[in-house]
Parts: structure tokens; C-alpha cells; sequence
């Protein structure tokens, strides 16, 4: 009985000392997911204030009209979503293995097709827009104003193909600072200035807030993704690695 309470003692132990928490690490796993974080955060921001200037200039309908186009978003993106989620791990294990070369495959990799991709998705979108806008309301009125804004919000969607890839990469190489910068870059830094300020350009109105999507993925995107080629690439090339090996 002595013996079972002793060995009973030192395993509760060993099993406090297995869940000593090192507050470091917890502190980059936070980072990391920071960036999502931020991604969604913003999101909502954006939300706020495309209603409320929407409301301002065209009333509930259009409020209704950008619920519709950001539910058709949210599938056209989900494809893009799934592949960098997934591709990230992957560039984690090799980046650790110093695997570098399979880093930089992967990267083109996800980046012909995630761009591959949003370009045919913005070609369907342009030709059966109605098709997706009937999905959510087939409301005529809705239909009347929502096929132009389609049109205008989804313009240059490949653009958002080359945001999604930078900050991939930049979570999968634990680079979580510049992931959560370009995050707020593109929507909070962006999108919110050009949704308030764009509708009062030549009279442009309801259709501002939905030209601040294409400008804000052009320029975010880009900028989120030479960074990374400038920054990771470079890195890589560098580094001495292990190859395929």
C-alpha cells in the first residue's frame, strides 16, 4: 500500500511538471493567430461601415444588396481559404526541416493556383451573375441593383488570391508581425477611409462603397504579397538547406 501511495505521488509529479505551461511558446502560438483574428475583426469593422454609408446613400436595399455580395464572397473565397489553411502546415513542417526548396515550391504552387482559380471564379461572376445573387433573393428590385454591384465589387478578384497567399506564408513561417499588419493594411487601413470618402468622387455614391473592395484588394494584395517575395524569398535562398532530401 506504501509502495502504490509513493508511486502514486511521483507520478502526480511528474504530471505537474508535464504541464508546466512555457508562456514563451503560448505567446508565439497568440501571434500567430493573431492575424486571423485581425482578418475577421476587420471584416466586421468593414461591415459597420459599408451599412451605414450604404443606408445613408441608398437606402435598405443596398444594405441588403451587400449582404448578398459578401455571402457570394464568402463562397468564391472558400476554395482559397481551404488551400492556403491547408498549405500552411505543410510550409511549417519543411521551413522547420530546412527544406527550403520544398518552401519555394509550395509557394508558387498555392500561387498559380489560388490565382488560377480567382480568375475563373471572377470570369463566372461576370457572366452569371444573377445566377449567384438568386441563390441568396431573387427580389427583382434587389436583382436591378445588384448585378452592377456585383460587377464593380468583384472586379480584379484575382487580386484577393495574391492577399491570401502572402499571409499564408507569412503565419507558416511564424512571420506573425507582417501577417497581422497586411490584415489591417487591406481592410481597416484601406477599405474603411475609401468607403467613406469614395461615394463623395463625382457623385459616385452607393457605387464608392463597392469600388473600395477591388481598389483595397489590388492594392493590399499586392503590397502583401511583393513583401513577401522580398522579405521570404530571399531568406530562403540564402539559407543553407536540406533540399528534398
Amino acid at each position: 500500500m506504501l509502495r502504490f501511495l509513493t508511486g502514486k505521488k511521483v507520478t502526480l509529479r511528474l504530471n505537474r511538471l508535464a504541464m508546466v505551461i512555457e508562456w514563451a511558446r503560448v505567446k508565439e502560438i497568440m501571434a500567430l493567430g493573431i492575424s486571423g483574428f485581425m482578418m475577421q475583426f476587420t471584416n466586421g469593422l468593414v461591415q459597420i461601415f459599408c451599412n451605414s454609408t450604404l443606408h445613408m446613400y441608398g437606402g435598405d436595399i443596398y444594405v441588403g444588396v451587400m449582404t448578398v455580395l459578401n455571402s457570394v464572397r464568402d463562397i468564391a473565397t472558400m476554395m482559397v481559404h481551404g488551400l492556403t489553411n491547408g498549405a500552411s502546415p505543410v510550409m511549417s513542417f519543411n521551413y522547420g526541416e530546412k527544406a527550403y526548396d520544398r518552401v519555394k515550391k509550395a509557394i508558387k504552387f498555392i500561387t498559380a493556383v489560388c490565382v488560377i482559380y480567382t480568375l475563373a471564379g471572377w470570369g463566372i461572376l461576370k457572366l452569371m451573375p444573377e445566377f449567384f445573387i438568386r441563390i441568396f433573393n431573387s427580389d427583382p428590385e434587389l436583382l436591378e441593383k445588384g448585378v452592377p454591384a456585383l460587377h464593380i465589387y468583384f472586379f480584379g478578384f484575382c487580386f484577393m488570391a495574391l492577399q491570401f497567399t502572402g499571409q499564408s506564408v507569412f503565419v507558416a513561417l511564424g512571420k506573425a508581425k507582417k501577417a497581422t499588419f497586411f490584415s489591417l493594411l487591406r481592410k481597416a487601413i484601406i477599405v474603411v477611409p475609401l468607403t467613406i470618402l469614395l461615394p463623395y468622387v463625382k457623385g459616385l455614391g452607393t457605387d464608392g462603397v463597392f469600388w473600395a473592395e477591388p481598389i483595397s484588394n489590388l492594392v493590399g494584395g499586392c503590397a502583401c504579397f511583393f513583401t513577401m517575395l522580398a522579405t521570404v524569398l530571399p531568406e530562403l535562398n540564402e539559407r543553407p538547406g536540406t533540399g528534398n532530401k
